[in-house]
């Protein structure tokens, strides 16, 4: 099981948040853009931040650092680390599972994460067997593309999907991310896109927006 770091906005949840952070990064990245959210119309809230394994990174000229996957190249959807993506989708199915066991109902349990987090998100949640309450992707991009719609589980094939992603991101391009949207849209999902005029990262907007989403689809 992966470690995690967990927050609890008053006792017995019955949500979730699986906040998944980037590449280099840890579990606490996101803690305080969390506490940005203004979610109490929902109830208690568990918010999980999983750390992601420590791994050898390609593109990093191979530093050991936290991260989902390996990343080879830089254009990010060649030779992709299919094995490692793989290993990670199995940990974060994991953490869901752990919720369902502690109370939370599958549709009252939403994964959210940035750049790798977001790949990781999207990776994971298509494939969950349980639908689930929604799939919050920023700065990323949709990874093992050509293999999505085949092996997505038939309970999350129309679940409702956050995307962001900055206009000026040197990262991720704005492109990836807007393929990866009409790639979902094209498999029948709800897919609300916002862009931004910002690079690599979350801004004040971008959080109201996904606010205002998860109101939507769990209140």
């Amino acid at each position: 099981m992966l470690e995690t770091h967990e927050i609890e906005t008053a006792p017995n949840p019955r949500t979730t948040l699986i906040v998944l952070h980037g590449l280099g990064a840890d579990g606490y990245d996101f803690v305080s853009i969390c506490g940005e959210l203004k979610l109490a119309a929902l109830g208690p809230i568990r918010y999980v931040f999983p750390h992601a394994p420590q791994r050898p990174v390609t593109i990093n000229n191979g530093y050991v650092m936290r991260a989902w996957y390996d990343i080879r190249v830089t254009d990010l959807v060649r030779e992709e680390d299919e094995g490692g993506l793989r290993e990670s989708q199995q940990q974060i199915a994991e953490l869901i599972a752990r919720e369902r066991e502690r109370g939370v109902p599958a549709e009252r349990i939403v994964v959210m994460g940035f750049s790798q987090g977001c790949a990781m998100t999207l990776m994971t949640a298509l494939r969950y067997p349980e639908r689930l309450g929604g799939a919050v992707g920023m700065s990323g991009y949709l990874p093992l593309a050509s293999l999505a719609a085949a092996e997505r589980s038939a309970a999350n094939a129309d679940l409702p999907i956050f995307l962001g992603h900055g206009r000026q991101d040197p990262v991720v391009p704005l492109a990836r991310g807007a393929a990866s949207r009409d790639a979902l849209r094209g498999m029948g999902h709800d897919v609300e896109w916002h862009d931004y005029p910002m690079p690599h990262s979350v801004c004040a907007e971008e959080i109201a927006d996904i606010n205002a989403w998860l109101l939507k689809q769990l209140g």
